[in-house]
């Protein structure tokens, strides 16, 4: 049998090197794990998407993940990365390699379409640029491709999440109206099938993409439909111009005969 001091110490050296392996596994991570944890939307069933896990409802993002700087994938970032350069001192003018990194938050963005709070990572500069757009729903509705571009994979999921939502349907279903076109169905919540969904049809996914694809590389904008156009520019029909010109004089001649009786 081990002397008895032996025996004491045995625990507290276990314990002192479980210690040191949490502390040395908790210093490599920068933020908790729940900072993305998102509400729930209220009247819904679908949830907000989460950053990495896998959503085959959802279409791919146009432009694939960011191969640089890959923290720019779970947020949005817009365009910034981190910039390199050097420290130069003033007396010797010698050069120290440091870089620049991003002033990036966690915030709260409020959405109209969904109801709730959004957590997400962002940068100050797309801050203003949401301040600047009225919101965040404007900002992810963008239509121009530098719009979609920056984005990223996290926005193009969000982007996806407020799509769906009843309230922004009904606001494009009015505008549709107004410009003449046929409404579309609105998804209602609780149904057995999923058809209002983007992507609950591969082909038509798959159509969406190539559509999406062929505009972001020749640089067009991103309409509501493809009459919308068409409906404000279109001119009238040759009968009608002649119709209008015929019945034209025919009433003032009937304007004459009573002024004259």
């Amino acid at each position: 049998m081990p002397p008895l001091s032996l025996r004491a110490a045995a625990p507290t050296r276990a314990a002192t090197t479980t210690t040191t392996t949490l502390l040395a596994t908790r210093l490599f991570s920068s933020s908790s794990t729940h900072a993305y944890k998102q509400p729930r939307v209220p009247n819904s069933s679908i949830p907000i998407p989460s950053v990495t896990a896998p959503a085959p409802e959802i279409p791919p993002y146009p432009l694939g993940p960011r191969p640089v700087y890959h923290q720019s994938n779970t947020g949005l970032y817009g365009t910034a990365r981190i910039r390199f350069g050097n420290r130069v001192s003033e007396r010797n003018e010698i050069k120290t390699r440091r870089t620049w990194r991003p002033n990036v938050h966690h915030k709260r963005l409020w959405s109209d379409a969904l109801g709730v709070f959004v957590r997400t990572r962002v940068t100050t500069r797309v801050l203003r640029t949401i301040d600047k757009c009225g919101g965040l729903d404007e900002y992810l509705l963008g239509i121009k491709p530098a719009r979609v571009a920056e984005l990223g994979p996290w926005g193009w999921r969000l982007r996806w999440r407020i799509m769906q939502s009843p309230t922004l349907r009904e606001k494009l279903n009015l505008e549709r109206v107004k410009l003449g076109l046929d409404p579309v169905p609105v998804y209602v919540e609780g149904a057995a099938t999923v058809e209002g969904l983007v992507g609950a049809d591969q082909s038509a996914a798959e159509t969406l993409m190539a559509d999406t694809t062929r505009m972001l590389a020749n640089e067009e904008e991103f309409a509501l439909g493809e009459e919308t156009e068409e409906s404000f520019m279109k001119e009238e029909p040759a009968k009608a111009k002649t119709a209008k010109k015929a019945k034209q004089p025919k009433e003032t001649a009937d304007v004459k005969d009573t002024t004259e009786a």
